[in-house]
């Protein structure tokens, strides 16, 4: 089986997991678990909760989630029992292809304090897979005078199981003419070859059929098998013969369309068409690697027709055939290893492992946010990023293990200032040019009750002309407050004090949602002249802040006051005041001073006086200012 795009996913991320380092100090060590792959959906792993220290209550009260970097959710918990069960069918070999280990990282987070616990689970592989070999049936055109001891290569069957499972062996049917042996390649890898032991007699069998039988190690052994007609030929007896039976090359893989990788090249002792060459791929050779690379028939040169990718595969193996235009033909044989090198042609992520939690304005420095991690499926330098956050903000990466950060708190926050911040963060490989990119998280600020109500003035003057109708408003004060919500909610009221001996209240009262002030009776100037309102605007946050503004009232008078006279007296005479002057007296004699109060202010306050009934009113005048 090829390899999935699960595998590419994976391949980077169970060697990523074999360094562990603490992520934070409250969490106190690893935890790992060990399950064979295709377990039944609900098959328990093991006790999460007990391992890794938490109580039942914890599991719904911290809101414990299990996340896997691999995107499908494979195992989940049981909130009832603590228990990490299996969620979905494990195939280990679609996770991990061929790698000898296969192990799942999981995160588990908690709240309430945010943390992050890793956990491990190594998927072990069951001999579930047969031995496939990718052709059903093999044609061999062997030339009756090929001399004992040459060997055909034949095709290896592929075993998607690892380890023991995986291909042991082969057999051969019986047949007196051919044998089986294997050939000893690089990296302890073994090929059949099938061995030619006694000189062919296209005369006596012209047709040989062999069964070719592939065992793995697994137990019960699983088999498979692929037919092999041997065609047995006349004459052409010389074999093209390559001049190295293995080319190893290598090859970046952004390599263009068209490039020439390495030419192979066979000779044939023949002459004429029993020495003319043509050279193919393998019959085996499967349409993934038909779609890559290409064959010169004529000149052996192999060259590029599709795009490489080291993340898919890092190594591709070509048989090579090279058959003479002979009657019968002749074929000989070689194999191409194409290393493929990794460039830096995967730009790094930034995985956020947990969302952002919102963040109150007075939390002190070094306060979890979120949980990033970073990954990029290059390899080498190509795939080592580091985390950088935009200059400006008042948050910080604190690492932890293997490209894991905690975005945490590193400044005082202000949620009247910001209320929200878009953080950037900037993930950056160490290839040559370095690719990055961008990743903006949110976070909000919510709110502290940390601003007072602030009047829109410290103090009021306010004028008010008296004898007004009771119930009529003076005035309206305003503040307002800079928090949010309850805490921004501000309510008015009058604090107790004094006017002339008799409680401010007595005299007015205050809208407590709007700072509007009415007054409770009319005002009578001559009795009250002036006095001071304190108001107080407190809002709703806990513990609630409150501040003070003094509305001075100042009373206007009004023309309610008649004159009154206090002299001459008339209180002993009645309405009449007597006086007496001298017969004789003359023009401008002084008969009396008229003297008039008015209780009133100013313009209200000014008197004059006139005659209004004289029985000669050409005897007296009155003067209108003095009264004289």
């Amino acid at each position: 089986m090829t390899k999935t795009i699960g595998y590419r996913d994976w391949r980077w991320q169970a060697l990523w997991w074999h360094h562990f380092f603490l992520l934070w100090s409250t969490i106190d060590g690893q935890t790992r678990y060990s399950i064979p792959e295709e377990l039944k959906q609900g098959s328990v792993v093991g006790n999460l909760a007990k391992d890794l220290g938490l109580g039942l209550s914890d599991i719904l009260d911290r809101k414990l989630r299990v996340a896997s970097e691999a995107g499908e959710q494979y195992f989940s918990v049981d909130a009832g029992k603590g228990e990490l069960v299996v969620n979905d069918r494990i195939d280990r070999e679609a996770l991990c292809g061929q790698s000898a280990s296969c192990v799942l990282p999981l995160q588990v987070v908690t709240e309430n304090p945010l943390q992050l616990h890793r956990i491990e689970v190594e998927i072990r592989d069951i001999n579930d897979n047969s031995p496939i070999f990718s052709t059903e049936e093999r044609s061999l055109k062997i030339a009756e005078s090929t001399a004992t001891g040459i060997r055909f290569p034949l095709e290896t069957a592929q075993d998607q199981d690892v380890g023991s499972n995986s291909v042991k062996s082969y057999t051969l049917s019986k047949d007196e003419c051919f044998s089986l042996r294997m050939k000893e390649l690089s990296g302890n890898r073994k090929v059949p070859e099938l061995v030619l032991e006694k000189s062919l007699d296209r005369e006596k069998q012209s047709v040989h059929q062999l069964l070719l039988t592939a065992l793995d190690g697994g137990s019960p052994v699983k088999s498979g098998t692929t037919k092999i007609i041997v065609t047995v030929l006349d004459n052409n007896d010389n074999v093209p013969v390559f001049k190295s039976p293995l080319y190893n090359i290598t090859v970046h893989e952004n390599s263009v369309a068209g490039s020439v990788l390495v030419k192979v090249e066979a000779t044939d002792a023949d002459e004429g068409v029993n020495g003319e060459i043509e050279y193919a791929f393998a019959e085996h050779t499967p349409q993934s690697l038909l779609s890559i690379f290409n064959l010169h028939s004529g000149t052996g040169e192999i060259s590029l027709v599709g795009p490489l990718d080291y993340e898919s595969s890092a190594m591709h193996e070509l048989d090579i055939t090279a058959k003479d235009k002979g009657v019968p033909e002749m074929e000989g044989h070689c194999r191409v290893q194409v290393v493929v090198i990794d460039i830096n042609d995967n730009s790094p992520e930034v995985v956020l492992t947990s969302n952002p939690n919102p963040v109150r304005e007075d939390a002190p420095r070094g306060t979890v946010v979120a949980l990033i991690s970073a990954r990029d499926i290059d390899s080498g330098a190509n795939g080592k990023v580091t985390l950088k956050l935009a200059k400006g903000s008042p948050f910080s990466l604190k690492p932890s293990f293997s490209n894991n950060y905690a975005l945490v708190t590193s400044g005082p926050l202000d949620r009247e200032t910001f209320s929200e911040y878009n953080i950037e963060v900037t993930a950056t490989d160490s290839g040559s040019p370095p690719l990055s990119s961008q990743k903006i998280i949110p976070v909000s600020i919510t709110d502290v009750n940390d601003n007072p109500p602030v009047f829109t003035q410290p103090s009021y003057n306010v004028y008010l002309k008296e004898n007004g109708v009771p119930g009529s408003i003076l005035y309206s004060v305003s503040a307002s407050d800079l928090d949010f919500g309850e805490n921004a909610k501000i309510s008015y009221s009058i604090l107790d004090s004094k006017v002339q001996d008799v409680s401010v209240s007595s005299y007015v009262y205050i809208n407590s949602d709007n700072g509007s002030i009415y007054s409770m009776h009319s005002f009578d100037y001559e009795k009250l002249k002036v006095f001071q309102i304190q108001v107080q605007a407190k809002d709703q946050g806990s513990p609630s802040l409150s501040s003070n503004a003094t509305v001075h009232v100042f009373i206007l008078d009004q023309n309610d006051n008649a004159p009154a006279v206090i002299y001459p007296s008339s209180a002993a005479l009645g309405s009449l005041s007597h006086q007496r002057m001298p017969r004789s007296a003359k023009a401008g004699h002084l008969v009396t001073k008229v003297t008039a109060v008015d209780a009133d202010s100013g313009h209200n306050a000014w008197i004059s006086y006139r005659l209004a009934e004289a029985t000669d009113a050409s005897l007296f005048t009155v003067n209108l200012y003095t009264g004289r």
